[in-house]
């Protein structure tokens, strides 16, 4: 008996905090992704509620192996960290990195994903968005602390970001800028003052397609649609090299 062709699906892969983590849920930006993708690629949630970027290398290695990166075929990369990183020092040491270590640890993350065969023009960094204080605040005094975040000191880290990816080749999607652009009001983008709203996740599904879109709308429909399924003859429609 002939061996049946395995299909492999390409993969998009989804790598940040929580921000990433709660993409998948009911109007997340990554269940829209996964949805525009279907039939053409996975989406894969690597999200890790409260991580920073000194932890995220430490298990991208676990994530994406370099050891078989040709039968992972990866088509992008999202690498979306620094709302935890970007927490202040003195209010939140746990999460906080220091913003030259916060560049450093995106770099080698770019390193490690070049040499597990994902290219850096596969890969595409987003900046944390920006903060609303007196929203986050109410959240952090019911957490029984004081404010541990500036939108300030946010924005330094997503301008760091944007420099890390202007070196390293990749795309990126500056949420902080974006978001605040002409002085719009950015709240409405966000649920808690940190993370996103519905408005806010599909203002990111808008632009990382606007990214996204040209790369992998070539992407073959995988399998035949149902129509076109030879009914007498099915495994010659479905068994094939597609």
């Amino acid at each position: 008996m002939s061996k049946i062709p395995t299909i492999i699906w390409p993969k998009v892969v989804l790598f940040g905090d929580s921000i990433t983590q709660f993409s998948f849920q009911a109007n997340g930006w990554g269940a829209d992704l996964a949805n525009k993708l279907a039939r053409k690629c996975d989406v894969v949630n690597r999200g890790l509620s409260g991580y920073n970027s000194r932890w995220a290398k430490i298990v991208l290695p676990r994530l994406i192996s370099s050891q078989n990166s040709a039968d992972d075929n990866i088509v992008a990369v999202t690498v979306f960290f620094g709302a935890n990183d970007s927490a202040l020092e003195d209010k939140n040491q746990q999460q906080h990195v220091p913003l030259r270590e916060y560049s450093e640890n995106l770099k080698e993350i770019s390193r490690f994903l070049t040499s597990a065969g994902v290219s850096a023009d596969k890969v595409i960094f987003i900046t944390p968005p920006p903060l609303h204080e007196p929203a986050w605040e109410k959240e952090c005094i019911l957490k029984g602390c004081p404010l541990n975040r500036h939108n300030s000191v946010v924005g330094q880290y997503a301008q760091a970001c944007v420099q890390v990816a202007s070196q390293c080749g990749s795309d990126v999607l500056d949420l902080w800028t974006l978001m605040q652009k002409d002085g719009q009001d950015y709240t409405v983008y966000l649920s808690d003052g940190l993370h996103l709203s519905e408005k806010g996740n599909q203002f990111v599904a808008q632009h990382l397609w606007g990214i996204l879109e040209s790369r992998l709308s070539d992407l073959p429909f995988i399998l035949p649609y149902w129509g076109d399924v030879d009914a007498k003859s099915p495994e010659s429609s479905l068994l094939c090299n597609q």
